[in-house]
């Protein structure tokens, strides 16, 4: 015999199976304390050859992929996740874009947070966070939640605009359940995980780990010209720039939950990772003057050896009250993050320019981040509706310092180069504290309303120029959000979130820091905190079948921190961050998800928007920059026979301004075979970047730096590996994930009574 059960998709409960001595009870929602859970729709009853016997269970969730202040997507319907990156994952969901070098975008913004489990961590801030995206294993993700407009209880640190939150697998199921993937790429690329959970009694165990050997060669060309404002001479350079070189990843995580009694649980998780960034590099380097005279040209060779060192402990409690909805949490994280390189170069001369440096170079570069995030949050059900209040404390200390060292050609003795050497601390601690109140006004209308304030004390330290300074701000950080059910199959939502997006710790440090003879970088102490305005209006039904989603967006944004290029002389371009003007974009963005035929599912999103931007110019004059672009998202899962599926992918990312220019669009096409050996034993074939367009062209454009940069990547990627699932209670499996055939982009259920239907929880 099989049950069935299947979700309302505004149910907000999860449902709990009871499997205990052979015999199966199902707890009828409306015998739970949760309100608003939707009873079965169907049960589906079928012979067996015991009367009474149970062969199977199969649970079938239509969850709610949108939330009232979010969007939740199911990233385990993805057949390649046994051998792909959370990067890799993240470019399946509408909208946002990783590039192979890490650099990640949402609807054509780089102003983006990533959380873990809805906090901030210090493995996923600054330029650490691509490369940390890169190596946590996507089977180690539940679900990924998109939140365009961050409600009150969600705070600005760490950027301040929209929010990637990645959910990471938390089983509460009872017994032992466990997942092992192997997989073997091309050019030597390897990775496996393992991960399971016990849970029993009182206690819960789980945790995990992994190990990753994978990156990303490429080829680069620049084109640059500098033209002289006043006689409108050129003068011009070429770069050519290779880079090759694959890292090691290792992580291990585990936790532990203990339930103190019927209302309070304890927990705490710890986690740790290493990673290697070593690799060659080579750039040649040819300049001509006004008069087409060669004034440099050489060869310059890099060899780079890095580590980076990021761990984590949490410790959490829970706690809830005698009535129903009454519930406290108390939440303490720490993170750290820390990345050493030592670079050696050799610059080979055919051509030595004006002011050429040393043959030989050294670089030592340290760069540590330290993030204590301690929260609590208390809700209710008053006045009608669920009230929530929380507070923060929240302190980013960022540590960077740079050595450089020039190398004697006949002693190779190194003697310290202080105009290129700099040490720069920043201590930011944030005091925050937040009010929302949720409620549905009728069975039509929901709305919340929230009002975060939050303090800022920061510090700065440049410790190379013994100089000292400080900031303080507070900030009132209002956000509202409206939903009205049209029917049981259609809802409206409208969103306004108001956010603060604050410079990191690189974009405040002054120090010009030397890249190579034609490109050197700085920060900007003066920065303010960029000044942010978002509605969002949503269209949720069901087209032909199909899961359908429209959102109309408007973004406007002040004193936007910009990259601003200009020349310092003898040709060498200074890139530093400016609040170079304001931001406006819009859009419509749209999603499809469903079952064209029995066996062929698709998800399809896209993105029509347009962007504008008051840039501020070399010569201290106001332009205005335009751009329309048009991106989406393709995926089609066709389940070929009972043990094979087959996937196609495709990712398209459009035109996305710069500030001084803009970014040329972008298509890959990624293809992926599964086959279920056994019900726990499954084969997987991916490649990824079919056709190696993968590539990062941009253009910069003013009075004074006419620049094309094209990047091309190792992006045709095999991988082939094996997948074991084990453990868990016999004869229970849940549709939807690969193993089973594909599945959508669904929302994900948690634990604990839900708000009112097709609400969503305000947040974490």
């Amino acid at each position: 015999m099989t049950i069935q059960y299947r979700y309302s998709p505004y149910a907000a409960g999860p449902l709990l199976i009871l499997l205990c001595c052979g015999n199966a009870a199902a707890q009828s929602p409306a015998s739970q304390p949760e309100k608003n859970v939707a009873a079965p729709a169907a049960v589906k009853k079928e012979s067996s050859p015991e009367p009474g016997a149970i062969t199977s269970v199969t649970v079938a969730a239509e969850r709610p992929t949108n939330r009232i202040d979010r969007q939740v997507y199911d990233v385990k319907s993805d057949a390649s996740t046994s051998n792909s990156s959370a990067a890799d994952a993240l470019n399946n969901v509408p909208s946002v874009n990783v590039d192979p070098d890490g650099s990640l975008t949402l609807r054509g913004s780089s102003n983006v947070q990533i959380y873990v489990d809805g906090k901030p961590s210090a493995m996923l801030q600054g330029d650490n966070r691509g490369p940390a995206l890169q190596a946590i294993p996507a089977d180690d993700l539940e679900s990924v939640e998109v939140i365009n407009n961050p409600g009150a209880q969600f705070g600005n640190e760490g950027g301040g605009g929209p929010i990637i939150n990645l959910v990471m697998k938390r089983s509460r199921r009872p017994g032992g359940f466990g997942v092992a993937n192997a997989n073997y790429g091309t050019a030597g690329r390897y990775n496996s995980a393992l991960s399971g959970s016990y849970n029993e009694g009182l206690w819960g165990f789980q945790g995990g780990i992994n190990v990753r050997h994978d990156g990303r060669n490429s080829v680069g060309d620049t084109v640059r010209d500098r033209i002289d404002p006043r006689s409108g001479s050129l003068s011009h350079s070429d770069q050519h720039a290779q880079s090759s070189g694959l890292n090691d990843n290792a992580a291990l995580n585990g936790g532990v939950t203990y339930n103190l009694g019927a209302n309070d649980t304890v927990g705490a998780q710890v986690a740790y990772s290493q990673r290697t960034n070593d690799g060659h590099a080579t750039d040649r380097y040819v300049s001509t003057d006004a008069g087409g005279i060669v004034t440099d040209d050489y060869l310059r060779s890099t060899v780079r050896e890095g580590e980076s060192k990021n761990y984590s402990w949490t410790a959490r409690w829970d706690h809830k009250g005698a009535t129903p909805g009454d519930t406290f949490k108390m939440d303490l994280r720490v993170s750290n993050s820390t990345n050493d390189s030592d670079n050696a170069y050799r610059n080979s001369y055919v051509v030595r320019p004006p002011f050429g440096s040393q043959l030989d170079s050294a670089q030592q570069n340290h760069n540590k981040t330290e993030i204590i995030d301690f929260t609590g949050d208390y809700e209710a059900n008053m006045f009608g509706g669920l009230t929530k209040l929380g507070y923060k404390i929240v302190q980013n200390r960022n540590d960077s310092s740079v050595d450089y060292t020039n190398i004697d050609p006949v002693t190779l003795e190194g003697s310290p180069n202080a105009l290129r050497s700099n040490a720069f601390d920043m201590k930011e601690t944030i005091y925050a504290a937040y009010g929302s109140y949720q409620m549905r006004l009728n069975e039509q209308w929901g709305m919340q309303a929230g009002l975060r304030a939050e303090r800022t004390e920061m510090e700065i330290d440049q410790l190379t120029s013994q100089t000292v300074a400080g900031n303080s701000y507070t900030n009132l950080i209002p956000s509202f959000f409206v939903t009205y059910k049209i029917d049981d199959t259609s809802t409206l939502r409208f969103a306004y979130a108001h956010r603060l997006r604050r410079p990191n710790a690189q974009d405040l440090n002054p120090f010009v820091v030397y890249r190579d003879e034609l490109n050197v970088s700085s920060g900007n102490p003066k920065l303010k905190p960029a000044q942010t305005d978002s509605f969002e209006l949503g269209y949720e039904t069901r087209l032909f079948g199909l899961e359908t989603n429209l959102r109309g967006y408007f973004r406007d944004e002040t004193d936007s921190i910009l990259d601003r290029k200009y020349f310092i002389g003898n040709n060498v371009l200074l890139t530093t961050r400016e609040n170079a003007g304001s931001t406006r974009s819009g859009g419509m963005e749209f999603t499809l998800t469903g079952k064209l035929l029995p066996t062929l599912t698709l998800n399809l999103s896209g993105n029509a928007a347009r962007f504008e931007q008051n840039v501020l110019e070399a010569n201290g004059d106001q332009s205005k920059r335009t751009a329309s672009s048009l991106s989406g998202r393709l995926r089609l899962n066709w389940q070929a026979t009972a043990s094979d599926m087959l996937q196609a992918a495709v990712q398209a990312q459009g035109k996305m301004l710069t500030g001084q220019g803009y970014r040329e669009p972008n298509t890959t096409l990624n293809l992926t075979w599964r086959h279920a050996i056994t019900p726990q034993l499954a084969f997987v074939l991916n490649a990824t970047d079919v056709f190696n367009s993968n590539r990062i062209s941009t253009i910069t454009d003013t009075y004074a730096l006419r620049e094309q940069s094209l990047r091309r990547f190792d992006g045709r990627i095999v991988y082939l590996g094996l997948s074991y699932r084990f453990g868990g209670v016999n004869g229970v499996r849940r549709e939807g994930g690969p193993e089973h055939g594909p599945g959508g982009m669904r929302g994900h259920g948690g634990p604990g009574m839900g708000p009112p239907p097709g609400m969503g929880p305000g947040g974490d």
